[in-house]
């Protein structure tokens, strides 16, 4: 059985639920973010991803397991359309860098919440330094601060671009200072959407696509990330990152160090509080991801 309530356990949520407000939003979004992890590794050690809802809460919530966008953002429309808000599943196509343009198909469910006539854009799967943490406001050119920088919607007619601007990243141990991981641009395009409702149906191809095809992130990186009260920290591959962030100061301090296979599960576990059934094998191609 599906249970609100012990979501709200899961997430540290101990407020009304009967008040489908936009503070109640807000926390519950934030709540998830730094409670749930953002991950894939249910692709590297065997297990199959399948868009089932009473299936994707059975691995959150009660074997207190992670999830990508497909299982996050899923789980999360449930918990707010049973808590009474308004809500419309709608699918993005992420910003492709190597291609410089957006993927052709949406591959990222994120949810419209309408609250008192104003739309709001709820995200809480996209991971690392993107992640939203609270819902931003559906205005257009606004911008909108959070802890990891400054996002922005912006409508281009046909479409909704959601885009963020960073800070420098400072990276403490300089034999990671030409990582991969760390960004070199400040700015950055995420992804593109719009305001056509979509069901579960609608993301089953590209599921499957993203658990199988050799050319596309998930299968060339195992990743698993969690939004932290001063940061975010990631473990990408055989790499483990805590960020910190320093607004005051214009930069983030990236921590980053690598790990070996015995290390592997007691950050996991210690780090992510992740026990998996079976072994992870970690995977970090040479495929553009930044942290």
């Amino acid at each position: 059985m599906m249970d609100l309530k012990q979501y709200f356990k899961r997430i540290g949520f101990s407020g009304s639920a009967e008040k489908p407000d936009l503070a109640t939003l807000k926390l519950i979004h934030k709540l998830h973010v730094m409670s749930i992890p953002f991950e894939n590794l249910s692709i590297h050690c065997g297990e199959k991803i399948i868009m089932d809802l009473d299936v994707i809460y059975d691995k959150i919530i009660n074997r207190s397991r992670g999830g990508w966008c497909l299982e996050n953002n899923y789980l999360f429309g449930w918990v707010l359309q049973t808590m009474g808000y308004d809500i419309t599943i709608l699918g993005s196509r992420v910003f492709n860098n190597s291609l410089n343009d957006f993927g052709p198909l949406d591959s990222h469910l994120i949810n419209k919440v309408v609250i008192d006539g104003e739309a709001y854009i709820a995200d809480v799967s996209f991971g690392v330094s993107y992640q939203i943490r609270e819902p931003l406001e559906l205005v257009s050119g606004k911008d909108q601060s959070q802890a990891a920088g400054v996002f922005r919607l912006l409508d281009k007619g046909d479409m909704w671009v959601m885009e963020k601007t960073g800070r420098k990243p400072e990276v403490l141990d300089p034999a990671f200072a030409k990582s991969r991981l760390v960004k070199t641009k400040l700015s950055k395009t995420i992804y593109c959407f719009t305001m056509e409702p979509r069901g579960r149906d609608h993301f089953i191809e590209m599921s499957h696509k993203l658990q199988t095809d050799p050319e596309v992130l998930f299968t060339n990186k195992s990743i698993c990330s969690l939004q932290t009260p001063t940061g975010f920290k990631a473990l990408i591959g055989w790499t483990y990152s805590q960020i910190t962030f320093s607004p005051d100061e214009g930069v983030d301090f990236y921590d980053i160090k690598d790990i070996n296979d015995e290390e592997l599960e007691k950050i996991l576990c210690g780090e992510f509080n992740i026990r998996l059934v079976n072994k992870s094998q970690p995977v970090d191609r040479t495929v553009m991801y930044t942290l």
